[in-house]
């Protein structure tokens, strides 16, 4: 197997995990009482994350890899983690408030609000990049980015809306 279809394997593998993870602790959460928001945009989310990998295991084959590259998003791979060892069970890939928990300040969360989602936005345009995909890197940047607008804006409201912080899960 090649360089570029033994980093895809690893990244998709990682992303099915992650999955795994998300469903078990947003089932843990909702039996604690928690609630779900911004359901509706979930499935455009789940659809736009599988067509990038889609996108790459298509495009990757006979690729050169660029090492720099890769070291980056091998750096942003260790931020992800970061991440969801600090929201520990909290972190879903959906919006799930937990009423009455406080919000996660700690770990990457003291220097941003949405530190997961700076990691994304990363490893979508960095990953094609690896390969010298620019074309998947601007086109799902790009579609990102509006979906960040949707998701972050309806995290915020959840979040902040009523002036007072509640716990939410960080997608």
């Amino acid at each position: 197997m090649s360089l570029p279809y033994v980093i895809m394997t690893l990244v998709t593998l990682q992303r099915l995990a992650e999955l795994v993870i998300a469903s078990s602790n947003t089932r843990h959460l909702r039996a604690q009482g928690a609630v779900e928001f911004g359901r509706n945009h979930y499935p455009v989310m789940v659809t736009l994350h599988a067509s990038w990998l889609a996108a790459l295991w298509f495009s990757v084959g006979g690729r050169p890899v660029n090492f720099v590259l890769l070291g980056i998003f091998v750096l942003l791979q260790a931020l992800r983690i970061w991440v969801l060892a600090t929201l520990g069970r909290r972190w879903t890939t959906r919006i799930i408030v937990l009423p009455g928990a406080p919000l996660v300040t700690g770990g990457p969360f003291r220097f941003l609000r949405h530190p997961n989602y700076c990691v994304v936005v990363g490893e979508i345009a960095v990953l094609p990049l690896v390969f010298g995909l620019t074309w998947i890197a601007v086109l799902f940047t790009l579609l990102n980015a509006a979906m960040l607008w949707v998701r972050i804006g309806a995290e915020s409201r959840v979040l902040y809306g009523a002036g007072e912080p509640q716990a939410a899960a960080d997608a």
